[in-house]
């Protein structure tokens, strides 16, 4: 797929720089927007129509939040080739709607070695979820956009504007920068366990 038409849109992010703007710009352009906890709570606030993720999967967050987004639902919608006419017949057979867009940052891990918690508070710091639906977005970028940092929106904008579509190079770009940001934070949480004892 070389250009990709954007209407259905996963928002989920800890920093909520340019948000409100980016959802706005979304909304009036007709997408839909998915999110989970503070991020629907934001943009509930702000005005913005949002389905919540467990209207979509039927099932609510748990685990203290641990469990949101790791779903077939959600991540089958992000997966599925849309080239693929099997992939797209599986989505109708399983009654999931494809996702176009997936925004996510990560929970501040660095903001927390500040605070020095014991390994235990550290360890709810670690997001699994966000990388989750990252690396899933960034390896289907054929069918997909994902966005991992707010510096990004307004060039993502000017994509989105594109009647044909976001173009295939940028959401590759978008996937490069997505594949460096998680290793990054895995790095950072392998060097963290490696100094503390339990």
């Amino acid at each position: 797929m070389d250009f990709l038409p954007i209407k259905r849109a996963l928002l989920s992010v800890t920093d909520k720089s340019g948000l409100k703007e980016f959802a706005e710009f979304l909304n009036a352009r007709g997408v839909e927007i998915v999110s989970t906890g503070g991020t629907m709570k934001f943009l509930k606030e702000a005005g913005i129509p949002v389905t919540a993720v467990e209207t979509v999967t039927g099932f609510p967050e748990i685990l203290n939040g641990r469990v949101k987004t790791l779903h077939p639902k959600i991540h089958g919608g992000i997966l599925a080739d849309k080239d693929n006419p099997e992939h797209m017949a599986t989505l109708k057979e399983h009654h999931i709607s494809p996702f176009d867009l997936v925004c996510v940052n990560l929970y501040a891990f660095a903001d927390a070695l500040q605070k020095k918690l014991p390994v235990r508070n550290m360890v709810e710091e670690i997001d699994i979820g966000g990388p989750c639906l990252m690396r899933a977005t960034a390896k289907n970028f054929h069918s997909m956009l994902i966005l991992p940092d707010p510096k990004l929106y307004l060039d993502a904008m000017e994509e989105i504007k594109n009647p044909q579509g976001v173009s295939l190079m940028f959401r590759k770009a978008m996937a490069a920068k997505t594949f460096k940001i998680t290793s990054e934070y895995d790095a950072m949480i392998s060097l963290y366990l490696e100094g503390v004892s339990v």
